[in-house]
């Protein structure tokens, strides 16, 4: 709010009114023009000495208004918006508004899209830009740049990188490049680590598995999705110098599967992690009887959670230790089983747990459903050694929310499920039901659950990864669309008319990017027919038919909706003067495209390489030849030590 203020301010100080706000929409966007009033990918014969009052007046037409942003003033970050201005006195002749001129930049734009003009700083003093008949001066400059020869591309190439640039914002992108090899990425590791959050590469991992850097060792674990495989994630734990931080990478390996090796924890058991290490889920049982008997109350107590695995003499040397905590962890664990009496229950110094995964005696479990409070009964709905008969009682509790936990146990049978009355978001977040999850290899199970009346038991059965037959058919033709959009995220068998059903309405979601089109099961053939569909969405897969042709990508290019030109955008039949044209977009996600578009001429690419608003999209586009991607690098090491220093 406060930039738009000064901005305000500004323009009024230029003699301007601000009139509103405008998003780009359809209209030559604000980021374009600054590239072009820096000349790149831009007409030739643009530039003039000065604006005088006749640009200034065709500019504003006969209502006197025009669009304008300025530079170090922008409004929504790089997509900004343009400011609709009018002069603010009607009859002060138009030379003597720019105030903007000779000010911090500016770029300006006719209503109608066909005038701009602009000032920006350059190396040798202010660049001025007038532009008249600018879509037909735009077409014909991107034409123009994509009649590039070999012969100037090998010679724009030797000059990268050239003059002063942005080699920070180089080193920040240069790792997402497909092109860089590699021996690149491996230098890559001492400048800059933030591509590595979605490296899969196994030369570069093991490069950075090994590094010195605790920090580069590190990174390839601390991301959402780790690419790891097993034997660099244990690689990676035993190089790990600290204690706490070598148990806490191997609690994130264990969490994604990973098996240690006996060593591994004996090693983490022996140091000062031990706490830590006591934790770990695949702790091997012959580990157990030391812990149980260790000196630390904490580890000891880290031992009752293995309760199953320990000998009778272990655990009754839990019941009676002399630490509380302990004592108490071993209460909590025996009592999973054996019921819980009164006087056990009234001791504990905080019940909840206990409520939560106890079996308790039969008289305490009447009494707390007789007399606990709500927050007990929700509690206990959900405790899985309660009696059928508790389960029976809250089934009819008063309050909803009681009867929809008990409506998700597993122990009740899908007639005694859809007995229970209960409400159901169908817009709330869904998680998997872990216990219905562990059914998912059992084929009469899921089949079973399938039926279930409830959508959030379907839900999870469609997280299965495989599914028999008769079940996938079941679930495709469900009523609730996010049990299809499950099945079309993480079931292998889910059937491609689903698959394009759900593509309708649905383009992946941050845990399953791309799904339904990546499925192997989406459709491939007889997609050119939804060129001409009504949906934009549906238009998008025309160019993933085999048969459709560069004048389809051609034709997609023009399209009103940004979705579809997008998808022009990355195909690589574009040609390289709509890459050019594609450059001026209104929408910046398409923008971004074309700047990565290898169809784009090596000119502009290496014009966009050195401009500040689009250098880190301009360096991932895999056009630039290997040798000038090691140049720039370079230049990003000098530049990122210089910075250090």
């Amino acid at each position: 709010m406060q930039r738009r203020e000064e901005l305000h301010e500004l323009l009024l100080r230029a003699g301007l009114t601000v009139v509103e706000e405008v998003y780009p929409g359809s209209l030559f966007p604000p980021e374009a023009g600054w590239r072009i009033a820096r000349g790149i990918a831009a007409p030739d014969g643009a530039v003039r000495e000065a604006l005088d009052s006749v640009w200034w007046r065709r500019l504003a037409g006969a209502e006197g208004e025009f669009l304008v942003a300025v530079l170090g003033h922008r409004i929504g970050g790089n997509d900004s918006w343009w400011t609709r201005v009018r002069f603010a006195d009607a009859d002060a002749d138009a030379a003597d508004v720019p105030g903007l001129t000779g000010g911090p930049g500016f770029v300006a734009l006719s209503l109608d899209g066909q005038l701009l003009l602009a000032e920006v700083p350059g190396a040798d003093g202010d660049r001025v830009t007038a532009l008249d008949r600018l879509p037909e001066r735009l077409t014909e400059a991107a034409e123009a740049a994509g009649a590039e020869k070999e012969t100037e591309r090998a010679e724009i190439w030797a000059a990268v990188p050239g003059r002063p640039a942005w080699p920070l914002h180089w080193a920040e992108a240069i790792g997402f490049n497909p092109a860089a090899p590699d021996e690149l990425l491996i230098r890559l590791l001492d400048v800059e680590l933030g591509f590595l959050h979605g490296c899969d590469r196994p030369a570069v991992l093991d490069a950075a598995v090994a590094h010195p850097d605790p920090k580069v060792r590190a990174s390839p674990a601390d991301t959402f999705r780790p690419k790891l495989t097993p034997d660099q994630w244990i690689r990676l734990v035993r190089a790990e110098p600290s204690p706490s931080r070598r148990a806490l990478l191997a609690e994130h390996a264990c969490a994604w599967g990973v098996e240690l090796p006996d060593d591994l924890y004996d090693d983490l058991l022996a140091g000062p992690s031990r706490r830590q290490a006591a934790e770990l889920p695949g702790l091997p049982a012959h580990h157990l009887p030391s812990l149980a008997a260790d000196a630390d109350p904490q580890v000891r107590a880290t031992a009752c959670a293995r309760w199953e695995d320990l000998a009778a003499p272990l655990r009754a040397l839990l019941l009676a230790d002399t630490d509380d905590a302990v004592r108490t962890a071993a209460l909590l664990a025996h009592h999973t089983a054996v019921p819980m009496p009164h006087e056990v229950f009234a001791a504990l110094p905080q019940p909840g747990r206990a409520l939560a995964q106890c079996r308790l005696a039969p008289g305490l479990e009447a009494e707390l459903l007789r007399d606990g409070n709500e927050e007990v009964r929700r509690t206990l709905a959900a405790n899985p050694a309660l009696s059928a008969h508790g389960v029976a009682v809250l089934a009819e509790d008063p309050y909803d929310d009681i009867r929809s936990v008990v409506a998700l146990r597993p122990d009740l049978d899908e007639e005694q499920r859809a007995a229970v009355r209960h409400d159901f978001d169908p817009t709330s977040m869904s998680r998997t039901l872990p216990w219905v999850e562990d059914r998912h290899g059992d084929a009469d199970a899921m089949r079973r659950l399938a039926a279930s009346s409830h959508p959030l038991v379907r839900r999870s059965v469609a997280r299965a990864r495989r599914l028999p037959p008769d079940v996938v058919e079941r679930l495709a033709r469900d009523e609730d669309r996010t049990v299809r959009l499950f099945l079309a995220e993480s079931c292998d068998d889910a059937p491609a008319e689903m698959l394009l059903e759900v593509w309708r309405w649905w383009d992946g979601s941050f845990s399953h990017p791309d799904r339904p089109r990546s499925h192997p099961n989406f459709p491939r053939t007889g997609l050119l027919r939804h060129a001409s569909d009504p949906s934009g969405r549906m238009r998008r897969l025309a160019l993933d038919d085999p048969e459709s042709t560069p004048a389809d990508v051609a034709r997609l290019a023009r399209d009103p909706e940004a979705q579809v030109r997008h998808r022009a955008a990355e195909d690589p039949r574009l040609s390289p003067a709509d890459a050019v044209r594609l450059l001026n977009d209104p929408a910046a996600h398409v923008r971004g495209a074309a700047m990565r578009s290898p169809r784009l001429p090596a000119r502009v690419i290496t014009g966009l390489l050195h401009d500040r608003d689009t250098a880190c999209a301009a360096v991932t586009n895999p056009a630039i030849p290997v040798p000038v991607l090691h140049r720039i690098l370079a230049a990003a090491e000098a530049a990122v030590a210089a910075a250090r220093r």
